[in-house]
């Protein structure tokens, strides 16, 4: 044993006179230049290529690598065996990614590639205004040579995208509203944001399967539509126009909304907004994918239909371009010195060049009476499409039924539902007035069916009596216009046939007058006469 130790101990100090040799023979640099020499033969032989992907890019965070790791998390999470979890700020779910130096292989069109993920320990730095962490981390991308030109470009910018939906996936959604007198915040920014957390799906919506549908793929043909909106030459925005009666769900709708495309939500407070410049800058502070929301249009600003306003007063048709005051506060100027937003600044806001300034934003604009509103903002271009939100219909009570009492259309007796679907047409009631029948007895679900149908039928009759007085009132309206009529034809032929007769009496009489004027002035003359002589 005592041998053996003593041959280890030569071998060692051989070993370590043959590294000073080494060291004195071939400097740092000159090792350095072999390493890199062998490298550049291996390389050239291997039938792969590296690239590598540094997690601080300078002095400055590297976007794609974030985008990586946010891209290898959607499938590290089912493949991995080792894997790391982290949580973002303002993020709602756990994100997964690869341990330290773990790998991990991806295919894209065919190609498979492989994931490195390279982390190693910095050497220690020097004074830096901005300290560098501590380990140096990274990802390796490998690639066939052969696949390099064929997916190399199309492949980064695919996990880009992918990365970003992940991104928009996992953060809360924000509900941004305009600041009181256009006043900013500590940041600059004229928006103030609180999360958005409201439930609100297309699979809780209270609404037409149809419709609802319909509306789901107009989304999602205008998420995916980057490339046709570039192709045709239109600026990448939808707009949408929301009305009916209130309660019938328009709100309900813009949550539903938010939540399918993952968009924020900016809450456009038109009272708040001095002058068509600000306007502009509020838009121009707008996110790309986001919903920018004007609610109520009819009631924060004075949009009367432009037609019916010129025929009614009689005075001379204003042009398209008018810049008066169109502000709720009624006359031009008011307390701010005159500042206000017109129709035109309104109309250049949705459609105009400055509504392009972003990318990929929906408009929406909700009323209660769409006939108020002027055509202009009405039409295509501005408003693409247009949303009836009607009162509840029988599929849409189903859909309430399983929201709130979790019932399926297999569950309620045949005879109820045939009940329900005569009464709920003629009821005319909305979503929000059967939500809340239902929410008050959803711990009795037997009681909440049996008073909803009685409130059904309750409102049903008296719509259908409303309509019944009405007829009536317009059939004795008709009626009275009738007699009218008659009177005045029978006073009209008793007017032209005594036409004749009065004319002559009037005649006569008028001849009778003159008669009499005449004699009364000769008698006054004689008079005159005589009271001259009495003076003489």
């Amino acid at each position: 044993m005592k041998e053996y130790w003593t041959s280890l101990a030569s071998v060692l100090g051989v070993f370590a006179f043959c590294q000073t040799i080494l060291q004195a023979v071939f400097p740092p640099e000159l090792r350095f230049a072999t390493v890199k020499l062998f490298n550049k033969i291996f390389h050239c032989f291997s039938s792969y290529c590296y690239f590598d992907i540094t997690e601080i890019d300078g002095v400055n965070t590297n976007e794609l690598y974030n985008a990586v790791q946010l891209y290898l998390s959607s499938s590290v999470s089912v493949t991995g065996n080792r894997l790391s979890l982290t949580r973002a700020l303002n993020s709602s779910a756990f994100t997964f990614g690869l341990a330290n130096n773990d790998t991990i292989s991806d295919t894209f069109n065919g190609a498979t590639v492989l994931w490195e993920h390279v982390v190693t320990q910095r050497q220690s730095q020097t004074f830096s205004w901005r300290p560098l962490p501590e380990e140096k981390r990274g990802f390796t991308l490998r690639i066939r040579k052969k696949d390099k030109p064929l997916i190399l470009n199309s492949y980064l910018d695919y996990v880009m995208e992918k990365a970003n939906e992940i991104r928009r996936k996992n953060q809360d959604r924000l509900l941004y509203t305009n600041s009181r007198g256009g006043s900013l915040d500590s940041r600059g920014h004229p928006w103030e944001s609180v999360p958005f957390k409201h439930p609100s799906t297309f699979d809780t919506l209270a609404m037409d399967p149809d419709k609802k549908k319909e509306i789901m793929e107009d989304l999602q043909d205008f998420a995916r539509g980057q490339g046709f909106y570039h192709r045709t030459g239109r600026a990448w925005k939808r707009g949408y126009l929301l009305y009916g009666p209130p309660g019938t769900g328009k709100s309900s709708m813009i949550a539903a909304m938010a939540n399918y495309l993952g968009y924020d939500i900016y809450d456009l407070e038109l009272t708040e907004v001095h002058n068509n410049s600000e306007l502009r800058k509020l838009l121009m502070k707008t996110s790309s994918k986001s919903i920018i929301v004007i609610e109520d249009i009819d009631c924060s600003i004075n949009l009367t239909n432009r037609k019916k306003t010129n025929n009614g007063g009689g005075g001379a048709s204003r042009s398209y371009y008018d810049s008066g005051d169109i502000r709720g506060g009624g006359g031009g100027g008011g307390e701010d010195g005159g500042n206000s937003i017109t129709l035109s600044g309104l109309l250049n806001f949705t459609d105009g060049l400055w509504s392009c300034c972003g990318s990929e934003r929906i408009f929406v604009f909700t009323t209660n009476h769409i006939e108020k509103l002027d055509p202009a903002l009405l039409r295509s271009g501005r408003m693409d499409m247009h949303v009836f939100m009607s009162f509840c219909s029988f599929p849409a009570l189903k859909i309430l039924l399983r929201n709130y009492l979790n019932y399926e259309e297999g569950d309620l007796d045949g005879h109820v539902l045939k009940e329900l679907e005569m009464v709920v047409d003629m009821a005319r009631m909305t979503p929000a007035d059967i939500s809340e029948v239902l929410i008050k007895n959803r711990r009795k679900k037997d009681r909440a069916v049996v008073e909803l149908l009685e409130t059904l039928k309750i409102r049903a009759e008296r719509n259908n009596s409303n309509a019944n007085n009405g007829g009536r009132a317009v059939r004795r309206g008709k009626n009275d216009d009738e007699d009218e009529e008659e009177e005045e034809e029978q006073e009209k032929r008793a007017l032209d046939s005594e036409s004749p007769k009065e004319e002559s009496e009037i005649e006569d009489n008028c001849n009778k007058v003159e008669d009499e004027e005449e004699d009364e002035e000769e008698e006054e003359e004689e008079e005159g006469d005589g009271e001259k002589e009495k003076i003489k």
